[in-house]
């Protein structure tokens, strides 16, 4: 089952040195039952595009955490899909997030199959979005509106070999 996990570049370079994306439990977003009755008229490849939507939105979240707790990182949002038996993944059944899963075990980086990163050129966008994020959640609609040009960035998509350049940019 391929699994999207939300990042950012931090988490990824500690990945990198452990080997391994955790602890567990780890918080993903995956083509589930739910997701695929809400999104019926979907094929596989739609679906696995929302699915990433959401773990994108999560990264943002992770983002945006860093920055109020004065960790000094580039925002970009990162997603790192991985291939993970289905056994191992329990899904949700919140409404709001059909396609939230969980996974009680840490995931080899030999599990990932690619990294999902912005462009730098998203990066005053991403920073915009992740610092208007509190008033967002407060409701302030002007935040919303500059959350939601975060989306208008589509991740680019990068094989597990090109990771440590990812890191070195």
């Amino acid at each position: 089952m391929r699994v999207y996990l939300p990042c950012t570049l931090l988490v990824l370079a500690t990945a990198v040195e452990a080997g391994e994306l955790g602890p567990a439990p780890l918080t993903g977003y995956a083509v589930t039952p739910a997701l695929t009755e809400w999104y019926a008229s979907g094929d596989t490849e739609e679906l696995e595009y929302v699915a990433l939507t959401e773990a994108a939105r999560a990264s943002l979240r992770l983002l945006a955490a860093d920055r109020a707790g004065g960790v000094v990182t580039t925002p970009r949002r990162v997603v790192v899909a991985a291939e993970v038996p289905e056994g191992s993944v329990s899904a949700g059944v919140d409404l709001e997030e059909r396609a939230r899963v969980r996974l009680a075990q840490p995931i080899p980086l030999a599990k990932v199959a690619a990294v999902h990163i912005d462009d730098l050129d998203a990066v005053p966008d991403i920073a915009a979005a992740a610092a208007a994020l509190p008033a967002a959640d407060a409701g302030d609609d002007d935040a919303k509106f500059t959350v939601d040009g975060a989306e208008a960035h589509e991740l680019m998509w990068f094989a597990t070999q090109e990771i440590p350049d990812l890191l070195d940019s």
